[in-house]
């Protein structure tokens, strides 16, 4: 029986710090599939970061056009299974391995986050294994409700008595052990038609993680999570927010706006196909106005197949009029969902809900009306916004500076920089990065 039925996904079995394994990710997007294998190999105490006991060596990659796909979610079953066929036989023939399971990232179907908390007795005179089992168990089992599936159940933090923000309370003394717990769900049937289209490739999904928080802890430093940062990853469809704060995953959020709109706004005001609109936008696009822009010249090619109409030109400002609101619209979206630092409710997640946990395991469980603080050091200190961009052919930007009206009012109250990601996609090789908007004043 799939986990599926009773609104869990499929959970990987920690893998010991001693051991090697070879995992195969795979990212079923808009406007791309794309596949990884990689063989993670065990670290020597000096050599692993905090919070990771492996290295990773990649052995393959693989990567199509997405089709079957709208905003992350399958509209097409057999075209969907085809696009993911190709993916993951480019990477096996990479890597020279055969796989018969992956991890697969959910990015569509809503995903949102809500806080609960638990409470349970402690057994002995310091808390245990057992004790942080039990209390993990009431709040994940209660955050289970209809037509949603629990992505991640994860610890915030702890309480014991009267002791908040407790990391790690094994061997500490008390009575009482709380729990906040972060969960993140998606739609059901998101997730099921996902992993139906992995499985008729004769595929098992061994697990199912948030895009947006494996786009955290592929991104962000870990001085860069415990600070407190927002990463911002805006799709060919969709647009995901992750919030870390104290190196921990306490929000999650997603809303069905990306690149091809941008693309979709370019093909409309500039008459020209979609095509065309996608080219003129990865070599010229911008979302703030130059010095010269006014001057320079882009050369449209006409919609007709008539080889005797000539195409017309534009300026650069022209495209800058035409991107500017969408990208507006896109921050403002992630602004409104973003918690705010200073706000009495900072720490909840703005589009979730937060709920106390009752256990059934006995009359010492009982639910705890509260939730984690990012004011006392999270989002209120020095934080960034690194907002990771993949556009409708895959290229990459990182934006950290704000200039535009929208993007003043998110960025307000954050320090940014501005950062060029590493390697080169198309976008990189054509010469397009993300520009630096202007410093807020």
């Amino acid at each position: 029986m799939s986990p599926l039925q009773h609104g869990l996904t499929p959970k990987m079995k920690p893998i010991s710090p001693r051991r090697s394994a070879v995992i195969c990710a795979l990212d079923i997007g808009t406007s791309k599939v794309a596949c990884l294998i990689a063989r993670l190999k065990p670290c020597g105490a000096h050599e692993a970061l905090r919070r990771r006991s492996h290295g990773v060596e990649v052995l393959g990659i693989g990567h199509t056009r997405a089709r079957g796909i709208k905003s992350g979610t399958v509209v097409k079953l057999d075209e969907a299974e085809q696009a993911v066929r190709q993916a993951v036989d480019a990477a096996e023939r990479m890597a020279r391995v055969h796989v018969e399971s992956v991890v697969l990232s959910v990015g569509a179907g809503r995903v949102g986050s809500e806080l609960y908390a638990a409470t349970v007795h402690i057994g002995g005179p310091a808390a245990t294994d057992g004790d942080i089992e039990r209390v993990l168990a009431a709040g994940s089992r209660h955050s289970v409700r209809g037509g949603r599936a629990v992505l991640h159940s994860l610890p915030v933090s702890y309480a014991l008595d009267e002791s908040r923000d407790i990391r790690d309370p094994r061997g500490m003394l008390g009575r009482r052990l709380g729990v906040d717990m972060h969960v993140v769900t998606t739609d059901v049937a998101v997730a099921r038609n996902l992993m139906l289209a992995v499985e008729r490739c004769h595929l098992c999904v061994e697990a199912m993680a948030a895009a947006p928080y494996a786009a955290g802890l592929c991104a962000l430093a870990d001085d860069e999570a415990d600070l407190g940062a927002a990463i911002v990853d805006i799709g060919a469809g969709t647009t995901t927010v992750a919030v870390f704060s104290h190196g921990r995953f306490v929000h999650a959020d997603a809303f069905a706006l990306g690149g091809n709109h941008i693309t979709t706004d370019l093909a409309r005001g500039l008459t020209a196909k979609v095509v065309d609109a996608e080219r003129i936008k990865t070599l010229h696009g911008s979302a703030i106005c130059g010095a010269s822009d006014d001057r320079d010249m882009i050369t449209v090619p006409p919609v007709g197949e008539d080889e005797r109409e000539p195409p017309h030109v534009v300026s650069r400002a022209a495209l800058v009029r035409i991107i500017s609101p969408r990208v507006e619209e896109i921050l403002e979206m992630v602004r409104d969902r973003l918690p705010h630092p200073r706000s009495p409710g900072a720490g909840r997640p703005s589009a979730g809900r937060r709920r106390p946990a009752r256990s059934r395991q006995g009359p010492g469980v009982r639910g705890r009306g509260r939730a984690p603080d990012l004011s006392a050091g999270g989002a209120s200190r020095t934080s960034r916004i690194a907002a990771h961009a993949s556009a409708h052919d895959g290229d990459r930007r990182l934006f950290r500076e704000g200039g535009t009206m929208a993007s003043r009012k998110l960025l307000a109250g954050f320090d940014h920089r501005v950062t060029e990601p590493a390697g080169g996609g198309p976008a990189e090789r054509a010469g397009v990065l993300a520009r630096a908007l202007e410093r807020q004043p």
